[in-house]
């Protein structure tokens, strides 16, 4: 199994990369839905939710906001830091922080599932922190990755690719598979996540955790094997960094 991952890495990637943007849309219908009108993945939503509660309109939600915010930006400064030393690409790092990622989120469906009918605001903003830290170390580990067009979080810059690019868009050639599928997927893990959400918050939020972890396996299966030169040289940036 692992030779035959190793064989196609760009095919693994863009497929790994792709189910996590599913798993984006799960997370993202979960804040939205169930932690009042909170984007925890897409940010450029989560922004201007804000901003415009902060303008005081149509009594939108502020802390929550602030919060996701902040830990995206934290997850994505542990990634940059994790990940500098070591070329692009899948790395035992990239492994690590995915990891680190399903951890949280199944400490975060935990906390949603056992407070489910008795959760304090207090709570619902840690769930929300929680699931900040673990979108921002995901989409700054997908970064790294490079797999072109696919972030994990957003699809914004998808879209005007698929249009730019399109045959309307004078460019009969474009590579629109991957594009296409970005949108379709994230759509349909925000519809995945508001349909488990009637069973209760953690549902979607585990969901997203049991593709991370798939993710993470068989990644780390088919990460290229450094060789040896390629080793010192990581062990020789670490050491003048010390």
């Amino acid at each position: 199994m692992r030779k035959r991952l190793r064989q196609h890495p760009d095919g693994l990637h863009l497929g790994l990369m792709l189910a996590l943007t599913f798993s984006t849309g799960l997370i993202d219908a979960v804040g939205y839905l169930g932690l009042d009108r909170v984007f925890t993945g897409n940010m450029t939503g989560n922004v201007v939710i804000l901003t415009m509660g902060l303008a005081g309109a149509d009594d939108l939600p502020i802390v929550g906001p602030i919060i996701a915010l902040v830990g995206f930006m934290l997850g994505a400064v542990i990634a940059g830091r994790s990940l500098r030393p070591v070329a692009a690409g899948w790395s035992t790092h990239s492994t690590s922080l995915f990891t680190v990622v399903a951890i949280i989120l199944v400490g975060a469906a935990a906390i949603a599932v056992f407070s489910d009918s008795t959760r304090p605001l207090w709570l619902a903003y840690a769930i929300t922190g929680l699931l900040g830290v673990a979108m921002g170390m995901q989409a700054g580990t997908a970064r790294h990755i490079g797999v072109k067009d696919v972030t994990t979080v957003v699809v914004t810059s998808t879209l005007v690719g698929l249009a730019f690019d399109s045959r309307l868009g004078g460019n009969a050639k474009q590579a629109w598979e991957r594009r296409l599928g970005a949108i379709v997927l994230l759509g349909l893990g925000a519809a995945a996540g508001a349909l488990l959400l009637r069973i209760n918050l953690g549902a979607g939020i585990s969901a997203a955790a049991l593709i991370t972890v798939i993710a993470a396996i068989l990644g780390h299966l088919g990460r290229p094997v450094p060789d040896r030169a390629e080793s010192d040289l990581v062990r020789e940036k670490r050491a003048r960094r010390r």
